[in-house]
């Protein structure tokens, strides 16, 4: 399983989205992203990925895209 197919697993499980829904996918867009959502979630990329992210790297995890960038800049996930 590549990255890019580890990370859509993770949120198309968190969040019971069907992958065409992905790219457009913002923070509180769906009933199921909430605060807690959002905490699952990254805990789920954290365990996908083996890695440890910055609470700011966490607030600011706002976006399916956005989450593609911060994990790509600042935590060598290759894309």
């Amino acid at each position: 399983m590549t990255n890019k197919e580890k990370y859509e697993k993770v949120f198309i499980e968190s969040f019971e989205v069907a992958s065409e829904q992905l790219s457009n996918l913002t923070y509180q867009s769906i009933p199921l992203w909430d605060s807690v959502g959002h905490m699952n979630l990254i805990a789920s990329i954290e365990d996908a990925f083996d890695i440890m992210m910055e609470t700011d790297d966490i607030i600011d995890f706002s976006a399916y895209e956005k989450g593609l960038a911060i994990l790509s800049e600042k935590y060598d996930v290759q894309f």
